[in-house]
């Protein structure tokens, strides 16, 4: 028999049981998709370690999973002749319920892609009136899973006449919004978060003259860059004058984390939100985070995080401005870390400067940037430190 356990995980986030993909008597090969695990943060496909048959599921679908839980198992005995057996050609649909197995028969297909649908997904497509050919799968070998429903069903409304479809833009009305599994856990990491650490937050204001004149230049001679990357540079330098910003809260000690890997929140529409992480952020040059920043926001968007992706994390942004927000304060989500940088929007503002001795009044792209920390790990000196040096990163950055 092998054990089909839980992934160590690495923030101590809660992940439930999504789905099983495979049911008992059915046969795997090894490194087939078994079973959904959801976080707040991504839903995650738990491959067979070994090729066998499922003999047994111990954690059945919405419990929840801890890391190194154990799953299920897999007999390796009688794997070659249910293996066999499950080659042979099939036309029927199995019965859709709660406990049925993976349907067998033929879908509607795009031709291409995984067409085998998971209880969980095959009863949210017929709830929703949703044909799943329609959907682009984002599982292994293009198969759809629950989160792919999930996401056609938010974005677009129902058209019930002739064959199911995702159809037309949604017309909101006043209406209630039910919670799914990502709204809840984002609600509990909140609540969690607020009642263990003590928060303070230190404003400042950064002139982005500089940057803006380095990020110009560059454009120019073809190398593009988002504001983020330069902000996730200026964070990773600044923790050399104050470390334990970079820690993290031990019942024992302040651990300091020997790498500096920045989790940056992307927003994913009514969604909520995920933060993917620049892991080693202070060793890689500014071209090589805007590398990394866009395939994280890419997949992110795309829903094709992996759980490595967004673990593991030392230290967050929240780049609130994009949306419109000058000033703000976040919460430390992230059980455990220091503290977290709000960005404010980024604004052309009147400030006042001295040049040549004299007070001049000046037009500058002025942004709010804010530091809140954990009181346990961090006091006002080191929070206040640290902004100030990373303001002065950001408005003495040379020029490109």
């Amino acid at each position: 028999m092998i054990e089909v356990r839980v992934p160590d995980e690495q923030e101590g986030t809660k992940a439930v049981v999504r789905a099983w993909l495979k049911q008992i008597g059915d046969a795997v090969a090894e490194n087939d998709p078994l079973v959904e695990l959801e976080t707040d943060k991504v839903t995650q496909e738990v491959p067979a370690p070994a090729a066998g048959v499922l003999t047994e599921i111990v954690l059945d679908t919405d419990a929840e999973a801890v890391p190194g839980a154990l799953l299920g198992r897999i007999s390796i005995e009688d794997a070659p002749a249910k293996a066999r057996a499950q080659t042979e050609p099939q036309t029927q649909d199995a019965t859709v319920g709660e406990d049925a197995p993976l349907t067998t028969g033929p879908l509607p297909s795009q031709g291409h892609g995984e067409t085998r649908l998971s209880p969980s997904v095959r009863r949210a497509c017929l709830q929703n009136g949703i044909d799943p050919s329609r959907i682009a799968g984002t599982g292994r070998n293009g198969r759809v899973t629950r989160e792919d429903v999930d996401r056609a069903v938010s974005s677009a409304t129902v058209v019930r006449v002739g064959q199911p479809a995702t159809a037309q833009p949604r017309h909101f009305s006043a209406q209630d919004i039910p919670h799914d599994r990502m709204r809840r856990s984002i609600a509990d990491n909140m609540v969690r978060a607020v009642s263990e650490a003590p928060h303070v937050t230190a404003v400042f204001e950064a002139d982005f003259s500089a940057i803006a004149a380095h990020k110009s230049a560059l454009a120019a001679k073809g190398t593009k860059l988002s504001y983020t990357a330069y902000i996730v540079k200026a964070a990773a330098e600044a923790m050399a004058v104050a470390p334990a910003i970079n820690g993290r809260w031990k019942q024992d000690r302040i651990a300091i984390s020997p790498t500096i890997d920045v989790g940056v929140g992307t927003a994913l529409g009514e969604k909520g939100l995920v933060v993917p992480v620049v892991k080693d952020a202070g060793s890689l040059t500014l071209e090589q985070i805007g590398a990394r920043l866009d395939d994280l926001t890419r997949r992110a968007r795309e829903g094709k995080l992996e759980r490595s992706d967004v673990s593991g994390g030392s230290f967050t942004i929240s780049n609130h401005g994009v949306s419109g927000s000058l000033l703000a304060a976040p919460i430390i989500l992230h059980q455990g870390q220091a503290a977290i940088l709000g960005i404010g929007k980024l604004e052309k503002r009147v400030i006042v400067r001295e040049v040549g001795g004299q007070d001049a009044i000046l037009v500058r792209p002025m942004a709010y940037v804010t530091l809140t920390i954990d009181h346990r790990v961090v006091d006002g000196h080191q929070t206040n430190a640290w902004l100030s040096r990373f303001v002065e990163i950001l408005e003495s950055w040379p020029a490109a």
